[in-house]
């Protein structure tokens, strides 16, 4: 006997959301371990480089890989966390409920 594999609307709705979920955590947890390797792999050179040098360790060679990789890093945050990074719509609630508490004042 065959057995019927049809979805209805809402168990397809579901499990759509549900991949589509898994795939946004994928990416997330993908930039999390990105920043870890860029935090830890610095540090590391950073350590390396003082500790092989006269001294001077202030030139463009030493902060060449973190200031590439640094800009490498914030597109890849624009690409997981949106180009709203810092002024989200979150950020945008807050700030006209301040803005409206200020003029409340006006109001009474």
């Amino acid at each position: 006997m065959e057995q019927d594999y049809k979805y209805s609307s809402s168990e397809y709705k579901k499990e759509k959301a549900y991949l589509r979920a898994q795939k946004r955590l994928k990416e997330i947890k993908g930039f999390y371990w990105h920043l870890f390797w860029y935090v830890v792999v610095n540090i590391f050179i950073f350590i390396m480089i003082a500790s092989n040098s006269d001294g001077d360790i202030w030139h463009l060679g030493t902060f060449s890989t973190p200031l590439f990789w640094g800009i490498g890093l914030g597109f890849h945050a624009i690409g997981v966390f949106g180009k709203n990074l810092f002024f989200g719509k979150a950020w945008e609630e807050r700030k006209i409920n301040e803005f409206m508490d200020k003029d409340k004042k006006r109001w009474e």
